[in-house]
């Protein structure tokens, strides 16, 4: 009877001590979790583009978890809660009020400007910092006091443009790219930069690259103008057909390509470089030779196998890490208005191995500013040059 009550204290006891030290481990390694928000196409002809963003902000995440990030003294543990919102901005709208009501997202990244507009009229009211990925400049240029623009605005690239591609090859140009809101509004911007130094549009013929997988007739439309550029441009895959078909109809002259248009992608269509010859767009990032770009890349496709990286996947990468230090820096990760106000200051004390594109902070409207750089392709090579070169030419 005596060994058994002793037995049964010594149970006790013991029980007591390890639900004490469970108690101790748990507060010792207790996290605060906070979710970030996403709303993007991740069904439908656009599910591609979007998944490219989300993979970009998954790795972010497991870095920054892996690292370790404190704020306030607390622990954080990093979340991400996806949504579709299938490239339709009322959907963006309605997913990050649910994000916000359900998960309590401080940030909500939205890939497209559409979606970005219609975030903007709930975003301030809601307390919730917009991330968006696109490089339309009214993004930022509304005011909205809670915004981030991810990309630097694609107006940078008018000129440099405008000068390599009229400089090369001659002043009549052929317009033919997509026909959606994103690509009107680079047309919108190129078109009189282009007439403004001496050039001429001899056709404007843009198509439905989302639609169609035959552009014959509408390439052949504006080559029947004799152009000596074509600017071009959409979503990669059709792009790379429209420069494939322009060169079975026999256009030797050069390319403007919008942003939208990933070179490395194209290539895939064309059968390589050579087709994309007197070229000017968006450098790819397996072409970039900077040091931390190059270990970006072999980051990635350790991660991926059979992958490479698009900017899709880098710029919202950098976006991840730099509200991360934002959160860390303002102290806090529920108070948008104060993450928000140390964004520059998060950009630009970003280790060069997270801040794969020398981003060098945002200007006051909340826009992304960077030395961009950019590729020509000659030689049938792709050739790296910055946008400050191009214009000091």
């Amino acid at each position: 009877m005596l060994h058994s009550s002793s037995s049964r204290r010594f149970v006790l006891r013991s029980v007591a001590a390890a639900m004490a030290l469970a108690g101790l481990g748990s507060n010792a390694f207790a996290q605060e979790v906070v979710k970030i928000g996403y709303s993007g196409p991740l069904s439908g002809g656009a599910a591609l583009y979007g998944k490219n963003v989300l993979t970009g902000m998954e790795m972010a995440v497991a870095e920054i978890n892996a690292d370790g990030l404190e704020v306030g003294g607390k622990k954080v543990r990093l979340e991400l809660v996806a949504l579709d919102d299938k490239y339709n901005p009322a959907e963006s709208a309605i997913n990050t009020q649910r994000l916000v009501q359900e998960h309590k997202t401080p940030a909500v990244l939205i890939p497209h400007s559409g979606g970005s507009f219609a975030v903007q009229t709930t975003n301030e009211r809601l307390g919730v910092l917009l991330l968006s990925y696109t490089s339309v400049p009214t993004i930022t240029a509304r005011g909205n006091k809670l915004t981030i623009r991810i990309p630097p605005e694609f107006t940078g690239y008018v000129e440099p443009f405008t000068r390599y591609a009229m400089g090369k090859y001659g002043k009549n140009l052929a317009i033919a790219n997509a026909d959606h809101d994103y690509a009107k509004a680079w047309t919108a911007a190129f078109k009189p930069a282009w007439e403004a130094a001496g050039g001429k549009v001899v056709a404007e013929n843009p198509m439905s690259y989302n639609r169609s997988t035959d552009f014959y007739s509408g390439v052949s439309r504006v080559l029947a103008a004799k152009p000596d550029v074509m600017f071009i441009g959409g979503a990669s895959e059709p792009t790379g057909l429209v420069v494939k078909q322009a060169r079975e109809l026999g256009f030797k002259g050069g390319f403007v390509i919008i942003d939208q248009a990933k070179m490395d992608e194209i290539a895939k269509v064309t059968g390589g470089y050579g087709p994309l010859e007197g070229s000017i767009g968006v450098l790819p990032l397996v072409d970039d030779t900077r040091t931390h770009a190059k270990d970006f890349v072999e980051r990635f496709r350790k991660a991926n196998p059979g992958r490479d990286p698009s900017s899709e996947v880098s710029l919202n990468y950098i976006a991840v890490h730099a509200t991360a230090q934002a959160m860390r820096l303002a102290g806090t990760t529920t108070d948008a208005h104060a993450i928000r106000a140390k964004m520059n200051e998060a950009y630009r004390s970003l280790p060069a191995k997270y801040n794969v594109h020398d981003i060098e902070g945002i200007d006051e409207k909340g826009g992304t500013i960077a030395n961009t750089y950019v590729a020509t392709v000659e030689g049938g090579k792709v050739k790296q040059v910055t946008l400050r070169e191009l214009v000091s030419k």
